[in-house]
């Protein structure tokens, strides 16, 4: 490690010293009195890894003098301390591990040299589904399902936990990744040995999900990132990066009586996207931070891919410390937290100077009101006051193909507080009892609360079930179409809400506990009832989903539920009570009592204080240091899962693990990035085309070409599972490739699915069938696209699924930043239109042939595109090519990071 700027120092805490990379030496040579704290992060990562090579005093210069307002251009390198996965996006991560042992041995290597360097854990939280719902027996049935559904993948991770060093798995039934992380296996500062010599340096953090920005609001820094760049830094490659804008968001004031976390966030994910903060840092600071706690901030870091930026986060305060308090961190590690923290300028308080930052909005907490966001993406925000209404307007737009709805209709008959909402195993399979009046449009059938960024936030959840209170106590429950679920996102959460007694409170209106995971959020909402499924097909319904997560995108949540909305877990209460969304519910009554009079949300809305009072009492260090005692053990379902032994990993027949095809034929040759020629457009799409549109995901049809490989290799449709939990499994994978039920290639008229046109034959077919046609032919593709291509979750198989069907290269008008790196990680090249171009503006009809040249190995950031019609006439553009850095191109040129980095260690011959 090199040290141009003399910056290594001592800290002693807890009788112990520890090295350290020091600011306060490297601010004798620059002012960093104004840098953004974030910023100050990305400079001690800097310092500690300096070497020459990777890491230059230039790159160290540019960070420390770095220009608030400059366009990002000066590439750094950024070495994250640990990584945590989730199974969906770690399965795949391991497999590929585990290939790249084989491609070692193939390579003439020794596999064992593939370990992750650093820290790696793998929460399971991603494959319970809501198969059982409304019984005390949900929870155990819906496990005892997941554990059958799953056993390969879970023999498999057995498999790794014991094979790979610095490799640990949270077992299922234990709580969502990102509120493990922020209750327990985040460090704040960490602490390792290197050459003899301890080191004291910041928590840092790559995830495999997008939400892993939820652990900003604990001052840590660290962004999603595709499978692929996280196994890259497991095995010690670091990150390439531009020195990014960094967007300051002001708070002030406090929220107001009634006001949760959720329409906070929501409030600032709308201002944001607004703003614009693709690929940029944004930091929080003010005066209205002391009346925000941890958990709320956590609230507003976890959607950071939701208003669009890298990370949103917080700096270390009073408030950081006291929550490490609340949940069980040892004295030490609280002592040496602040200790750090404080040597090295990271402490925020009031005496804290102001930042300096590329840009700055500000928000008063006061002026926030109660919010939903819907009903398809979560930066459209709506007042609730305004819901019915711009349900109305959503549902207008949804006239194409279907009977008007006659909007005089009321509501539904027999609704109100006397109905059972009582599920059996066998009931839910038949689904409940229904009332005989129809379904209408706005019907609420799902009423989910879940996902991280709610569940981890008592002061929301613990508002839900003192709702739930009142509306019980004046006979009120569920309607009987709802399927109501409750998700806690830990076990702690578990732990309150049975203190306070709250838990039987949410039981009594229809919310069972379903299973410790992010179920409806991720799509696993499970089955509707057969009578619901039944109305919602014969009516051609518009029906609705309310959850407390963090997204809606078309096709995710549910496939037979159109309208999706975000909202805080009392109102996802409120409106399985109402059983519609078609109400005004700050003017209409959720139901009537047993008396017959109506109950208005404002009657069973909890007060701010009610809600203070119940936290104060119900949380404590010891409900967190008891539920996380032995977090990596598991129960003994996991514990006699039988799994393989060995250094290398014994593939099976299996259809859910496969060694994937990546290193196939693969010699020590580093090829070039050539232009390409002669290639078929395999789909044309629009704006905002998600990773949700382009990565298998839900449940997989029969019918569908993932169905039928499944089928052909004697697999039950009743035992398909989700794509999520076959994604070690390259063969399915790619058959569900853009093959979301919502995405509409503009190839085609009015269809909607995974379909395209085969060139020249002009024959319509699964998207899939094409490119396999395509590939026989020997025919390179290309996908075309709109704005922000591939928002949403850092889907790798939207990257790898690409690669594998034969894409080339995307052309965009503009790409969410994730995904780009994605492709890049894949060797799929990302153009962009140039600015005010796009395929409309172009004409292109996505029936040309389209050659792309002037790549020049790379180093060209432009290329030219010819597309050709039938007819011969030819097109010609410019795009921009966004191979972003240096490093960027060298990985392209390898074929992607998983080749370069085998090539570097079997080169090398060094451990990793």
């Amino acid at each position: 490690m090199n040290d141009s700027f003399s910056t290594n120092d001592s800290l002693e805490v807890n009788g112990k010293k520890y090295r350290y990379a020091s600011l306060a030496r490297l601010g004798r040579q620059f002012d960093l009195r104004k840098l953004p704290y974030s910023m100050k992060i990305l400079l001690e990562n800097l310092l500690r890894h300096e070497d020459g090579i990777e890491v230059t005093d230039k790159q160290i210069a540019a960070v420390a003098n770095w220009q608030a307002t400059a366009e990002p251009s000066t590439e750094i390198s950024f070495m994250p301390a640990r990584v945590v996965l989730q199974d969906f996006t770690g399965v795949p991560c391991v497999v590929d591990l585990a290939a790249m042992r084989d491609a070692m041995v193939a390579l003439g290597g020794d596999p064992t040299l593939i370990n992750p360097l650093a820290p790696a854990e793998l929460v399971i939280d991603h494959s319970v589904q809501v198969d059982s719902f409304g019984s005390v027996h949900s929870l155990d049935e819906n496990v005892e399902i997941e554990f059958e559904r799953n056993q390969e993948r879970y023999a498999f991770l057995r498999w790794g936990q014991k094979a790979f060093n610095n490799f640990k798995v949270v077992p299922p039934r234990t709580g969502i990744v990102h509120q493990v992380n922020l209750e327990h296996l985040a460090r704040v500062v960490m602490t390792g040995t290197k050459d003899g010599v301890d080191w004291a340096f910041p928590d840092t953090v790559f995830g495999t999900d997008s939400h892993t920005t939820m652990i900003n609001g604990l001052g840590v820094l660290g962004w999603g990132v595709g499978g692929i760049e996280a196994e890259a830094a497991m095995l010690g490659q670091p990150s390439s990066m531009l020195i990014p804008q960094v967007v300051g968001f002001k708070l002030t004031g406090k929220l107001g009586e009634g006001v949760t976390a959720t329409d906070l966030v929501l409030t600032v994910t709308q201002m944001l996207r607004k703003h614009g903060v693709v690929g940029k840092f944004v930091e929080f600071f003010g005066n209205g931070l002391r009346h925000l706690p941890l958990a709320d901030r956590a609230t507003i870091a976890n959607m950071a891919p939701e208003y669009g930026a890298t990370c949103g986060i917080f700096p270390i305060d009073s408030e950081s410390i006291a929550y490490l308090r609340l949940s069980g961190r040892s004295e030490e590690q609280i002592a040496l937290v602040e200790a750090y923290a404080k040597a090295q300028g990271f402490w925020h308080d009031e005496s804290s100077p102001e930042a300096e930052f590329s840009a700055t909005l500000e928000l008063d907490l006061a002026t926030v009101k109660p919010s939903m966001a819907g009903p398809k993406r979560p930066q459209d925000r709506v007042l609730l006051g305004d819901m019915q209404q711009s349900f109305e307007a959503a549902l207008a737009g949804l006239t194409v193909g279907r009977k008007p709805r006659d909007v005089t209709v009321g509501r539904f008959e027999g609704e109100g507080g006397s109905t059972s909402v009582g599920h059996d195993a066998s009931a839910c399979a038949a689904g409940p009892h229904v009332p005989k009046a129809p379904l209408r449009d706005g019907a609420v059938v799902i009423a989910a609360i879940t996902s991280c960024t709610n569940t981890s936030n008592p002061a929301v959840m613990l508002a839900a079930g003192l709702l739930a209170r009142k509306a019980a106590a004046r006979g009120l429950k569920s309607q009987p179409w709802v399927k109501p679920s409750l998700g806690p996102g830990s076990l702690v959460v578990t732990d309150y809400l049975k203190k306070t007694g709250l838990l039987h409170e949410l039981e009594k209106v229809g919310f069972y506990v379903v299973g410790y995971g992010c179920t409806t959020c991720i799509g696993n909402s499970g089955p509707l009832p057969s009578e619901i499924s039944k109305e919602i097909a014969e009516g051609d319904l518009a029906v609705a989903s309310v959850l407390s997560g963090n997204r809606n995108f078309e096709g995710r949540v549910h496939p037979e539920v159109k309208m999706n909305y975000l909202a805080s877990p009392p109102l996802v209460v409120a409106y399985a009570l109402a059983g519609t969304i078609d109400i005004n519910l700050e003017t209409d009554p959720l139901g009537v009592d047993r008396d017959g009079k109506p109950v208005y949300l404002k009657d069973i809305w909890p007060t701010n204080k009610e809600v203070s009072d119940t936290i104060a009492g119900a949380i404590n260090p010891e409900m967190f240091k008891d539920n996380y005692a032995d977090v990596f053990k598991g129960d003994s379902r996991w514990n006699h899962i039988a799994s393989p032994d060995g250094n290398q990993y014994a593939w099976d027949d299996s259809t859910y693990v496969k060694n994937p095809p990546y290193f196939d034929g693969m010699t020590m040759a580093v090829g070039k990035i050539e232009d390409i020629h002669g290639a078929s457009v395999l789909g044309l799409f629009g704006d905002s085309i998600t990773t949700d549109h382009i990565s298998p995901a839900g449940s997989i049809k029969k019918d569908s070409p993932a169905g039928r490989y499944l089928i052909g290799r004697g697999v039950q449709p009743k035992d398909f599972n989700s794509y999520g939990s076959r994604r070690g499994n390259d063969d399915v994978m790619v058959r569900g490739t853009f093959a979301n039920i919502r995405i509409r290639n503009q190839m085609l008229d009015g269809v909607e699915g995974g379909y395209t046109v085969h060139i020249p034959s002009g024959e319509e077919m699964p998207i899939y069938d094409a490119a396999m046609k395509y590939k026989a032919e020997g025919t390179p593709l290309v996908v075309i696209a709109g704005k922000e291509y591939g928002t949403g979750s850092s889907r790798d198989w939207a990257a790898k699924g690409t690669l594998l069907l034969g894409v080339k290269a995307v052309i965009a008008e503009s790409f969410e930043r994730i995904h780009r790196s994605n492709l890049v990680g894949m060797g799929v090249l990302p153009c962009r239109f140039k600015a005010g171009e796009s395929a409309r503006s172009l004409g292109l009809s996505g029936r040309e042939r389209f050659d792309i040249t002037g790549l020049e190995d790379g180093m060209s950031q432009e290329a030219t595109v010819v597309a050709t019609g039938a007819d011969g006439k030819r097109k010609e553009f410019k795009v921009d090519v966004l191979l972003a850095t240096p490093k960027e191109r060298e990985f392209f040129r390898h074929g992607g990071i998983l080749p370069y980095v085998l090539r570097q260690l079997a080169g090398s011959g060094k451990a990793a």
